[in-house]
């Protein structure tokens, strides 16, 4: 069975200023995700699930139906505030989306394989699709997911903070624990997270999260109970978000999985900020010059 891959793709680019996944990255137009799903397709992955909200809709089917028409099975699943376990309402001035655990939830019912998450407007390399099409299809133990690690140092933007699930792992490769450090940067002196009561600095190769995941469809009985308990605990706070690498670590601590770090050195590099584009645009340019990616890539 051809695994499964799931982009989250709901999110508004605050601190991007605009719909940054159909941005246009490429010499022809091509946004991250056309590059992102052009690896998937050549490392074996058979469908790709859309999260992305019911006003993105017809931008997106209008961008991506004629060119995988053919290459891969495409399904459109929704995020909305109001989709919320049996039991909880909206507080009414809530405006921000739950967070990205939330949005993999969507997927429940959709994805029914063994299945590859990842953000929209990240690029994670040719070589991390491969790794992880061979983990899913490999792995037959239901209780093992994985995760590509990238090292803090690769992931920084120089204009300004970001989020990265900052991980431990034991001497088999495994995590330990996956912790959501919102606050990271780069500075003269080295890398640091804030939080309220200062900053902490990271070593430059911790291995953090960008939300590249391999999961098994058992994982959506987790999050229904992990953001159930969450919604309990939070559900008040107006920007309160339910992350993946919070639902990973809970399941870590409490056994009922274990999750394999796939190291390898293929390049990340993504568009946090607008000043971010450039950059990106470049480092496309250049894998297209070493021959990595066609000129034209559909």
């Amino acid at each position: 069975m051809k695994p499964t891959l799931v982009i989250l793709a709901a999110g508004m680019g605050s601190r991007y200023g605009g719909l940054k996944q159909l941005d246009e990255v490429g010499p022809n137009g091509e946004a991250i995700i056309d590059y992102s799903l052009y690896d998937a397709i050549r490392a074996g992955f058979g469908k790709v699930i859309f999260v992305i909200r019911h006003d993105f809709e017809e931008a997106f089917k209008a961008r991506f139906d004629p060119k995988l028409k053919g290459r891969i099975v495409v399904e459109y699943v929704y995020q909305a505030l109001d989709k919320l376990p049996s039991g909880f309402a909206l507080p009414p001035e809530r405006q921000k989306p739950w967070g990205t655990a939330h949005a993999l939830l969507m997927a429940d019912g959709a994805a029914n394989e063994p299945f590859a998450v990842i953000n929209a407007d990240d690029f994670y390399g040719k070589k991390a699709y491969a790794a992880m099409s061979d983990f899913l299809v490999s792995s037959s133990d239901p209780a093992e997911y994985s995760m590509v690690g990238y090292n803090v140092e690769n992931t920084l933007s120089d204009h300004g903070t970001v989020s990265r699930g900052v991980c431990a792992t034991d001497p088999n490769g495994y995590l330990t624990t996956v912790v959501e450090r919102t606050k990271i940067k780069g500075e003269s002196d080295g890398i640091y997270y804030y939080e309220e009561d200062g900053r902490h600095q990271l070593s430059p190769k911790s291995p953090v999260s960008m939300n590249f995941w391999g999961l098994k469809p058992n994982v959506f009985g987790y999050v229904k109970e992990g953001f159930a308990q969450f919604l309990t605990d939070h559900g008040h706070e107006l920007k309160s978000e339910y992350y993946i690498p919070l639902l990973i670590n809970d399941n870590i601590v409490n056994g009922k999985i274990k999750t394999k770090v796939i190291e390898c050195d293929s390049p990340w590099f993504g568009v946090t900020y607008i000043e971010d584009k450039p950059i990106v645009k470049g480092r496309i340019a250049e894998l297209i010059a070493e021959g990595v990616y066609p000129e034209h890539l559909w």
